[in-house]
């Protein structure tokens, strides 16, 4: 092995801490390859570590400005980005290098969630109603009666199961959660909760109008103030603005009654804490190993678990009202975690 000068030692370190790759070195010096490796291995310096590969297409002001357009909603998708790049700075990469460059950002892709679309009033009356309950007290909440009315399937789309597979299994019957045109029939239902407990829940058969919804106010409702010894002057009735609810029919019923009914803004079901108790009761519903036979079975399993949800699970939702209407307001009216 021939011995180099040490001339040609020195200026091979200091063409290594430049950032030179060591056959470019080599081809600098006059050396081969393996004598600007052995040099590296003896030589204890500072040298800028040499970045293997091609170089990145996309420089961090590229990076910066797809960062922007997903925090200020202008795009959502690597696609979008992709165009967005290749329009406004002419930068040609693929999606999935836009997805990677994301990733690196501390960004990650999720799944949309579905809430209803909030316009500008509605963004106006949400916040607007925000400012109006925000000193309100867990105490004046205890007064809301909150009510709604849900569907139930009797087979396939209410509640997500979940189910362990090998990923080289093939797929079989226990992998599937099977499901019907229409849900094998559906059950609609109305009830409320209280801050003592659920009410009392309804069925509702074919299409529900304002005479069906005053006989359900004057029916169920009402036996569900008796039964928990509320009083209608100490209670404030919640309802969504469903044309039913606000007909003149319903209207009258109310004030014959005595009973206020809360100014509501409309598409605010994370609002609505009766939602939380349908999801819980569709979940409980999904968890029966069988499938009810026949609507009559279904109905039976819906009065079942309804009547077990407890006190407690009603208490915690009034108590998280006031971190809603916060959440509401930190939003300007716009969309919440809940």
């Amino acid at each position: 092995m021939k011995k180099i000068s040490t001339d040609t030692r020195n200026a091979i370190v200091h063409l290594l801490e430049t950032g030179l790759s060591a056959r470019k070195v080599a081809e600098r010096v006059g050396v081969c390859h393996a004598t600007v490796n052995r040099v590296r291995a003896q030589t204890t310096f500072n040298a800028k570590k040499c970045q293997a590969g091609r170089p990145a297409k996309l420089t961090p002001h590229d990076k910066r400005k797809l960062v922007r357009l997903v925090t200020s909603g202008n795009a959502d998708t690597a696609t979008q980005l992709q165009q967005e790049l290749q329009h406004t700075v002419g930068v040609y990469v693929s999606a999935q290098t836009v997805r990677n460059a994301l990733k690196k950002e501390g960004l990650r892709a999720i799944v949309k969630k579905k809430r209803p679309r909030l316009l500008a009033r509605h963004i106006k009356n949400r916040y607007e109603f925000a400012l109006r309950h925000q000193h309100w007290t867990i105490e004046d909440w205890k007064r809301i009666i909150f009510s709604d009315e849900t569907k139930i399937n009797r087979l396939g789309s209410d509640g997500r199961k979940w189910v362990w597979k090998e990923p080289s299994s093939k797929l079989t019957a226990q992998h599937v959660n099977g499901t019907v045109k229409f849900g094998g029939g559906s059950l609609m239902i109305w009830s409320c909760m209280t801050a003592s407990g659920v009410g009392y829940v309804c069925g509702i058969e074919g299409r529900m109008n304002a005479e069906d919804y005053t006989h359900i106010l004057n029916t169920d409702f009402l036996d569900t103030l008796e039964h928990y010894g509320l009083e209608a002057d100490n209670i404030i009735f919640q309802q969504d603005n469903d044309p039913k609810h606000t007909s003149r029919l319903a209207t009258q019923w109310f004030e014959n009654n005595g009973i206020d009914v809360l100014d509501w803004p409309a598409q605010s079901p994370d609002l609505n804490l009766i939602e939380y108790l349908w999801w819980h009761l569709k979940r409980k519903l999904a968890e029966y190993e069988n499938e009810p036979t026949s609507m009559h079975e279904l109905w039976v399993r819906v009065e079942a678990e309804w009547e077990k949800i407890p006190k407690q699970v009603c208490l915690g939702l009034i108590e998280s009202m006031p971190k809603r209407i916060a959440a509401v307001l930190e939003a300007k009216g716009g969309y919440t975690k809940y």
